[in-house]
């Protein structure tokens, strides 16, 4: 049997890099998707979707917990934190994306292709740890709305959502833009159902307004800030700029000066529209909460179970506990099919023979 052949660069070291690009991003899927050439709604149609994959990380179950806590303690008040945190997110997911186009490396390969090897090593395991933790809460946030919703065990549920692994590799030889369909359908179950708990939980818009402009007691306030936190913690994921500096790059752009421009820009507004909609949908669950619990009293509200309990004999409608389930199942299993296969196939600086 002949020996393994070693990898080869695909281009000598470019100037400022320690070693030479070895493999593209996403191999399998790599500049699958086509370009359209004509009008820019064609265009920024091709490159709509990677986003969207981003986006689902600023909107899992581990954001629920924060955003319940913080409506249902101090009413609006933190909406201003879910802002900025997103804001950050935007400008952040932008810059990844940027990178991926422009340098043609994922920043796990821009990692592992400029800092020495030790430093690559510690950032492997930093980002392993960091993609653990993440799918930690989304597994276990999608187990809870298959209890919720079906009475089905805490343990069936994991396993259950445990096989969107595989159901991740099946679509991704099917084609890519198949995922981000699926994704991009899941994200509108999910606004939908939280449009329909925003319509009958009846807010108060001033209210709601005011709590986007920043106040200074966010700061000042030990028990907000704390809350604060933890909001901004699960919003800015690290494992997706990892992702979206590798996802962007299955776009068959032209890799020319104009091509890459071209690419960055609507790149950028593909992210920013995506993560708009996980503005809308962190916002809209701290809102429920204030409107819900913080208004009836309820402000230790923090637990999923125990907002589940509390939706319908607080709203009167029957179904707002269902609907709220609903969104959790479809937010559970979205992130746990881009944040463990997809984050760790970004080739996360891997310590074999790529270095």
């Amino acid at each position: 049997m002949a020996a393994p052949q070693p990898d080869l660069p695909l281009a000598a070291a470019d100037p400022g890099w320690r070693r030479p690009r070895l493999a593209p991003s996403l191999a399998e899927v790599y500049r699958t998707v086509p370009v359209s050439t004509g009008a820019w709604w064609r265009k920024a149609l091709a490159f709509a979707g990677p986003g969207y994959l981003v986006a689902v990380g600023y909107m899992d179950p581990g954001n629920w917990a924060t955003d319940l806590a913080g409506g249902s303690r101090f009413g609006y008040a933190l909406l201003s934190v879910v802002l900025v945190s997103n804001l950050m997110a935007i400008l952040l997911q932008g810059l990844a994306a940027k990178l991926g186009i422009v340098t043609g490396r994922d920043l796990a390969q821009a990692c592992r292709d400029h800092f020495s090897r030790p430093t690559a090593l510690a950032l492997w395991v930093l980002c392993e740890v960091a993609i653990a933790a993440c799918d930690l809460a989304e597994v276990i946030g999608s187990a809870i709305g298959l209890n919720l919703l079906f009475g089905i065990a805490l343990p069936w549920g994991i396993a259950i959502t445990a096989l969107d692994v595989l159901i991740v590799l099946f679509l991704q030889h099917k084609g890519f833009r198949l995922l981000e369909a699926l994704v991009v359908a899941l994200i509108a179950t999910i606004a939908g159902c939280f449009l329909f708990e925003i319509i009958i939980s009846r807010p108060d818009l001033g209210a709601v307004a005011g709590g986007f402009l920043p106040t200074a007691s966010v700061l000042t306030d030990p028990s907000k800030l704390y809350i604060a936190i933890g909001i901004l913690g699960a919003t800015v994921m690290p494992h997706n700029l990892y992702l979206h500096s590798s996802v962007v790059q299955t776009r068959r752009y032209e890799e020319t000066s104009v091509g890459k421009r071209m690419a960055v820009k609507y790149a950028f507004l593909d992210s920013t529209v995506a993560l708009s909609f996980a503005l809308f949908i962190n916002a809209a669950i701290l809102i429920v909460a204030a409107a819900t619990f913080h208004r009836a009293g309820h402000t230790g509200v923090a637990e999923i179970q125990e907002a589940y309990q509390l939706l319908s004999p607080l709203l009167g409608v029957a179904g707002a506990s269902a609907v709220f389930a609903l969104a959790l199942l479809a937010s559970g299993q979205n992130s746990t099919l881009t944040g463990s296969p997809l984050s760790s196939s970004g080739r996360a600086v891997p310590p074999s023979s790529s270095f």
